[in-house]
C-alpha cells in the first residue's frame, strides 16, 4: 500500500512514517520548513518528502492519505484531497488501527517531559529484554530513531493532548487505549486550541475513561491538576509517585536515590541534570514495574541512558564556551532546563530563546516566562514577526537581556556576552534558523 503523509516532518508523523515503512508500506510525504533531526531521519530511511503542499503531491495517486494536525482547511493539497475520492485518516487513528492492536501500550502523557520519560521507559524495557516498539516525539541516543515496530508485545507511546486533525478535534491520546498510563504533570498549554486548564483536564479525563480496570495508571501525586482529573472519575488502579505516593526520589550530587514505602531501591548515578529528570526517571521506573521489570534492572538501565537529542544536547564547545540545544517551549520547561543547568554551570548561563510554539507566540504565559528567565545571567530573545506581545516589556527588569529581530542579531548578541566557562543554551521547538552551528562558527571566528 502507498501511504502519503501530509505534515510528515512533525515529530509524530515522521515516526509514523518509519512505522509504516517497517510494516512494508510504500511511504511518501509533504511538508515545509523541515529541519533536523526529523528531516535527517526521513532522509536516512529513504522516504521521499516533497516541499510544500501542492495538490500535485497526490500524484501518482496514493492508496491512503494520512493527515497531520498541522494541516488546515484552505491549504491547496487539503482542498484537493477533499474534492477527490481519496481515502484519508489521521495519524493517531492509523496508529490505533495498524500498529497498536494486540500490543501492551504504555502511554506517557503530561505537559512536560513526555519525550524524555517515554525514551527512558523504552530504554528500560529494552535493557530488560522486552524488545519494545515505540513512537516518541524525539530521538533517543540509545536508539537513534524516534520509532520502531519492535518484536515484543510492549509498545511505548508519547501521548500528546494536542488535537488530532482538522476533521477530528479530539486529543490525539484518546485513540491509544493504553494498558499502562503515565500522567506526569499538567499545566495550561496549547492556548491556540484550549481556552483554559479545565478544557485540557477534560481531555485528560477522556483519556482516563479509555483505560481498562485491569490496567494501571501511574500518576504524579504532587500535581493538583492531575488529582482533579482523577477525581472526575477513575475505574483503574492508580499508583502515585512523589507527594502522597509510595514512590519517592531524593536528589544526590550526581543522580538520586529511589524509595518505595520508605525502603531504598538503590541509587542512580548519571550525567543528566535537574530534579525534573529524576521525576521523569521515577515515573518510567514505576511504569516498567507494571511489566514485571525489577527496580534494580530499571536503575541500572537508567544509569546508562544517553538522553534525547535536543534535550540539553551539547552541540559543541569553542574556546571553553559550550553551546547546548534544548526543546524547551513552555515557561515551566524553560525553568526546569535553566535550573538544571545552573547546578552544573561553572561560569555564566546564557539563554537564547525563540518563542515559537503557538502558546508562546500568543503571549498568555508572560509572567511565568519572566520568572523563568531570571535564572539565566544573560538572555537573548528572538522576536519573530508573528509574535503577539512585546518581549522587551517582559525582559525589562532583567539585568542583562536583549531582543533581536533576526537570527543573525541573536548570534552576535549571544557571542558578545560569552566568556570561557559559560554555558549557552538555545531553547526552541523549531530549527531556529540553524542558529546552533552559526553560534559555534561565530565563536570560532572570534577566537584570539
Amino acid at each position: 500500500m502507498h501511504l502519503h503523509i501530509l505534515g510528515i516532518g512533525g515529530t509524530f508523523m515522521a515516526g509514523l512514517a518509519l512505522l509504516a515503512r517497517q510494516l512494508g508500506h510504500r511511504v511518501s510525504g509533504s511538508d515545509r520548513n523541515l529541519y533536523p533531526p526529523m528531516s535527517t531521519q526521513l532522509g536516512d530511511a529513504g522516504i521521499p518528502v516533497r516541499e510544500g503542499y501542492d495538490p500535485d503531491h497526490l500524484r501518482p495517486r496514493p492508496d491512503l492519505v494520512v493527515v497531520g494536525n498541522v494541516m488546515t482547511r484552505g491549504l491547496p493539497i487539503v482542498e484537493a484531497l477533499l474534492d477527490s475520492d481519496l481515502p484519508y485518516t489521521s495519524g493517531p487513528q492509523w496508529l490505533a488501527e495498524h500498529v497498536l492492536p494486540g500490543r501492551h501500550t504504555l502511554a506517557v502523557a503530561g505537559t512536560h517531559g513526555k519525550t524524555t520519560t517515554a525514551s527512558m521507559l523504552a530504554w528500560i524495557l529494552e535493557a530488560a529484554g522486552c524488545q519494545p516498539g515505540f513512537l516518541i516525539g524525539g530521538i533517543a541516543r540509545d536508539f537513534q530513531v524516534s520509532a520502531r515496530r519492535g518484536e515484543g508485545r510492549a509498545f511505548v507511546l508519547e501521548a500528546d493532548e494536542y488535537d488530532t486533525a482538522f476533521f477530528d478535534k479530539r486529543a490525539k491520546f484518546v485513540h491509544y487505549r493504553p494498558r499502562t498510563l503515565v500522567l506526569n504533570n499538567l499545566e495550561f498549554d496549547h492556548a491556540d486550541i484550549y481556552p483554559d486548564l479545565a478544557a485540557i483536564q477534560r481531555q485528560f479525563h477522556h483519556l482516563v475513561r479509555t483505560v481498562p480496570n485491569n490496567a494501571l495508571i501511574v500518576s504524579n501525586g504532587a500535581e493538583a491538576a492531575l488529582e482533579a482529573v482523577l477525581a472526575q472519575g477513575c475505574w483503574t488502579p492508580v499508583v502515585r509517585f512523589l507527594a502522597h505516593g509510595d514512590w519517592q526520589v531524593e536528589t544526590l550530587a550526581d543522580g538520586g536515590e529511589f524509595f518505595h514505602q520508605g525502603r531504598s531501591l538503590g541509587r542512580l548515578h548519571w550525567h543528566l541534570s535537574g530534579r525534573h529528570n529524576l521525576h521523569n526517571a521515577l515515573a518510567a521506573l514505576l511504569a516498567a514495574t507494571h511489566l514485571g521489570v525489577a527496580p534494580a534492572t530499571a536503575l541500572a538501565a537508567l544509569g546508562r541512558f544517553q538522553g534525547v537529542q535536543r534535550r540539553q544536547e551539547v552541540r559543541g564547545t569553542v574556546n571553553g564556551i559550550t553551546v547546548l540545544d534544548d526543546f524547551a517551549h513552555h515557561p515551566t520547561a524553560i525553568h526546569h532546563t535553566l535550573a538544571g543547568l545552573r547546578e552544573r554551570a561553572a561560569g555564566r548561563l546564557i539563554a537564547v530563546l525563540e518563542p515559537r510554539s503557538n502558546t508562546m507566540r500568543l503571549g498568555v504565559l508572560q509572567d511565568p516566562l519572566r520568572a523563568a528567565l531570571r535564572l539565566a545571567d544573560s538572555v537573548v530573545l528572538h522576536r519573530p514577526a508573528s509574535l503577539a506581545w512585546d518581549p522587551a516589556a517582559v525582559l525589562a527588569a532583567h539585568p542583562d537581556a536583549t531582543v533581536c529581530d533576526s537570527v543573525e542579531g541573536c548570534v552576535m548578541a549571544a557571542c558578545q556576552r560569552a566568556h570561557p566557562g559559560d554555558l549557552m543554551v538555545v531553547m526552541s521547538n523549531g530549527g531556529f534558523g540553524g542558529i546552533h552551528q552559526r553560534l559555534l562558527d561565530r565563536l570560532a571566528a572570534c577566537s584570539p
